[in-house]
């Protein structure tokens, strides 16, 4: 509030502040509706147990004290002792115990050195030190409950909880794993003999786990986290390159010249995708400096920022057009001309107009404007999105006609098993149809990130689509030289990593406050949450919802037998590991976590370092629960819509010819 850090309310800056309100309880008493503001300091110090700045001159509310018990009355009477000795000073010039040390008031031979008569001083002093007495002996009685009270039976219940949630995550995904690669289907369809060994790129991405582990127990690995996951991203991307790399060589020596041009051909992309990722990890690596020890040392965006503000601007228009560009183009590049497509792209491009519009006119280089036209056109942009993304979801599984032909624009070798599969379930539609849905889920919040977020984080979000894009192509054309699940954990690693490029840290302080009230018109603490929430896991729920795009696009038919196959099968063919490998990884380290801050309860840094930490990872948690439950549910919706369309294709023929 001042300049210095003084917060004690006697001071200009503070008592000319223009205004804060803060509301005491749902009713509002009639002596309780002006407040001053310095009475707002000493209160708040209460009620967080803390004592009252030393120079405060603020009254306290006493009707924020009515549902405090006598303990804490008496607790709130000991931290601040050292005030009501100064202002019985103040008051009471004859006060004989004023020239008491604090210390005087806790010693029962010092107490007995004043005389208790009817005198009002005599009486203060007489009460007070009875009051600390008796507040020492309760104490004393109850073992220092208030300060090593623990509710052992709670955390118990909290990590056992934990615990069996993780073991069960994990006897599923393994489950899963025996099923697939050990239960004899790969042997009888002739895959790649990888999928059935132990790879250098799956062992790596189990040690990232304990790599994590280990480093939460460490204050200053944890504050420079960031540095561990762009470390280990970058060596999975070197990885991928060896790995295809290899390939390149073995299709050399063992494939004839037609069969070697093919494949060599999908190799050079495959590394093209993989110098992609290189290269834009490396410069989110450097736009922000993150951490706590280094954040004085130059990076891209303090270089922009220094540069001057028209090359902020230059940079997050240029950001803007290339990412509303790559995702219309995605969509524009469907066949299907019917009007359901038609209404998406329109949806999509009039919001990526409008965005561009709000960039142009409203947005500073440090921060967006908060005028009602902006405000209103940001509400304009929210409704759009809103209804065009959740309106794809909705219809497009209904509308969808059924064809042989392929919409998704990429090619995924049909081969006679996939057909087979299709003869028993529309393979076939349902991967068209979430390769739109992820499409509309993956430009509804770029659009939205480009709204909230800082400008100079426009050119990072690009980037972390052109992340996603290379990623998702590239194990696209790998066919079977990954298993899945290490494709879907790299995607996941691939989010975190981009959660401190977009200059976000383990402490609170560099969360975007400012940009969760975009598009508000009245204050709302629910909306501008949730829009806190979207702006600081930006990068993890945008990975979680490109997980649809990569459904639609990669070829899974070898993870099911047609003979043996049922609805269920087919269905977590999909969505099993989708689902599944984010929830484990992420079980694993909040458990591990909540362990490592139980035994670091009494380090120095527990409430500076270790306390955020646990915040961030609860919080990354609901961010996991929420993207792989839209997953979930857009897959299980789309199945079952365009299966029951599949065994009904007469009543809804004529719908289907219509779009």
């Amino acid at each position: 509030m001042t300049e210095n850090g003084n917060h004690g309310g006697s001071t200009y800056e503070e008592t000319d502040t223009l205004a804060l309100f803060i509301g005491l309880r749902n009713h509002v008493f009639d002596y309780a509706s002006v407040i001053n503001q310095i009475d707002i300091a000493p209160t708040l110090a209460l009620l967080f147990g803390v004592p009252i700045p030393k120079n405060n001159v603020g009254v306290l509310i006493r009707e924020a004290f009515d549902s405090l018990k006598e303990d804490k009355h008496l607790r709130a009477l000991e931290l601040n002792s050292w005030q009501l000795l100064r202002l019985l000073q103040a008051q009471l010039s004859g006060l004989p115990c004023r020239n008491f040390p604090c210390d005087a008031f806790y010693d029962h031979q010092s107490s007995g050195s004043t005389d208790c008569n009817h005198e009002a001083e005599d009486m203060l002093c007489c009460l007070y030190i009875e009051a600390t007495t008796l507040y020492t002996s309760w104490k004393s009685k109850r073992g220092f409950e208030w300060v090593f009270y623990k509710p052992v039976k709670l955390l118990a219940l909290g990590l056992a909880t934990m615990f069996v949630s993780t073991v069960i995550l994990s006897s599923l995904m393994f489950c899963r794993l025996r099923e697939i690669y050990h239960g004899g289907k790969q042997q009888s369809l002739n895959l790649n003999d990888s999928m059935n060994g132990w790879s250098l790129d799956e062992t790596f991405i189990l040690s990232v786990i304990l790599i994590l582990v280990s480093s939460m127990t460490s204050s200053s690995m944890v504050e420079e986290e960031h540095y561990i996951w762009y470390f280990l991203i970058s060596t999975f991307y070197l990885l991928l390159l060896r790995k295809t790399a290899q390939s390149l060589c073995a299709v050399r020596f063992q494939s004839s010249f037609f069969t070697q041009n093919g494949q060599s051909r999908e190799g050079y992309f495959r590394m093209c995708f993989v110098f992609l990722l290189l290269t834009s990890g490396r410069v989110l690596r450097g736009w922000h400096q993150g951490g706590v020890n280094w954040t004085s040392l130059p990076d891209i965006s303090k270089w922009l920022e220094q540069a001057g503000s028209q090359h902020v601007k230059s940079l997050q228009l240029i950001s803007a057009f290339l990412v509303i560009s790559i995702g219309l183009f995605a969509l524009f590049s469907i066949e299907s001309k019917g009007k359901c497509f038609q209404m998406v792209r329109l949806s999509f491009l009039i919001s990526g107009l409008l965005v561009l519009l709000h960039i142009t006119k409203y947005q500073d280089y440090t921060f967006s404007s908060t005028n009602y036209g902006a405000t209103l056109l940001v509400q304009i942009i929210y409704a759009i999105l809103g209804v065009a993304t959740i309106g794809t979801v909705v219809a497009l599984p209904w509308v969808i006609p059924f064809s042989t032909s392929k919409i998704c624009p990429t090619d995924n070798t049909i081969s006679p098993l996939f057909l087979s599969i299709h003869e028993k379930f529309p393979l076939v539609e349902l991967r068209d149809s979430l390769y739109v849905i992820g499409w509309a889920y993956v430009l509804c919040w770029c659009l939205l990130q480009l709204l909230l977020q800082q400008p100079i984080n426009t050119t990072p979000i690009l980037l972390l689509l052109l992340q996603i894009l290379a990623g998702t192509l590239y194990f696209a054309r790998s066919g079977t030289h990954h298993k899945e699940w290490v494709e879907i954990a790299a995607f996941y690693y691939l989010g975190m990593a981009g959660h401190f490029a977009l200059g976000n840290t383990n402490t609170l302080a560099t969360i975007d406050v400012a940009g969760a009230f975009i598009g508000i018109s009245s204050h709302s603490t629910l909306l501008s949450g949730i829009l806190m929430f979207i702006i600081t896991y930006a990068s993890p729920m945008f990975i979680l919802l490109s997980l649809v795009i990569y459904i639609s696009m990669k070829n899974m038919a070898h993870l099911v037998i047609p003979e043996k196959a049922g609805p269920g099968d087919h269905l977590m063919m999909m969505l099993g590991f989708s689902c599944l490998v984010p929830l484990v990884i992420n079980s694993i380290l909040l458990t591990s976590y909540t362990v490592v801050l139980l035994l670091m309860q009494n380090h120095l840094f527990v409430w500076s370092v270790f306390s955020p930490k646990y915040l961030y990872v609860c919080a990354t948690s609901v961010c996991t629960y929420i993207g792989v439950f839209i997953v979930a549910t857009t897959g299980f919706y789309a199945y079952f819509v365009l299966d029951m369309r599949k065994q009904k294709p007469y009543s809804l023929l004529a719908t289907s010819q219509h779009y």
